[in-house]
């Protein structure tokens, strides 16, 4: 069965990504009804952030594991078994001091995993979470995707980055941008990301 994987971050109330992103999953599912729908909202419940117990954890048989390690390392396998089942991914980031939200980061040190998202090989590293589709919702008060502030967003290159390191390089990002820009600000940018994500469903 198709499985699309949703990742909400934005820790605001009336988020501009999370609405968008709820609104790109269910059209992508409303498309192919037979999609499962898996979301994982990491600002309702936020992931702890990785700590010895991860970090020791998985350099450790199963047997030799801690009842905290162990619980880091079954966290995380529930995590990159989530990422591994889904054809589309789409994560919802609100922009933050120039990055995604903390949150997010969590989400992404639990998954990249040696030998499970990743491996090392004679040539390099090969990511293992291969043929997928990512959209990836960037919502942010300003305007990055052009202009003088574009070279502050470390946001997309970052995402684009871990991704492709894993073995997703289909990646397609929405920005929800300018929503800070007077009255119609965020009327305009909600409107434009509307537009690309139902060229996206159809």
């Amino acid at each position: 069965m198709p499985s699309i994987l949703l990742l909400t971050t934005s820790p605001r109330p009336g988020s501009f990504s999370t609405q968008i992103s709820v609104e790109l999953a269910e059209r992508l599912r409303a498309a192919n009804p037979a999609s499962a729908l898996v979301h994982r909202d990491l600002a309702a419940n936020p992931l702890p952030h990785m700590d010895s117990g991860f970090t020791a954890g998985i350099h450790k048989p199963a047997g030799a594991l801690s009842a905290a390690e162990a619980a880091a390392i079954r966290m995380s396998d529930e995590l990159v078994a989530e990422i591994l089942a889904a054809d589309t991914l789409v994560i919802g980031t609100a922009f933050i001091n120039f990055n995604i939200t903390s949150n997010l980061k969590s989400w992404i040190d639990y998954i990249g995993r040696a030998g499970k998202t990743f491996r090392y090989t004679a040539s390099g590293p090969e990511g293992m979470v291969k043929g997928k589709k990512a959209y990836i919702v960037l919502a942010s008060g300003g305007i990055y995707s052009e202009g003088p502030a574009a070279a502050l967003d470390h946001a997309t290159p970052y995402l684009r980055s871990v991704l492709a390191f894993i073995g997703i390089t289909d990646v397609e990002v929405i920005r929800v941008e300018g929503v800070n820009r007077g009255p119609d600000g965020a009327a305009n940018a909600v409107t434009a990301a509307r537009a690309q994500i139902a060229r996206i469903a159809a």
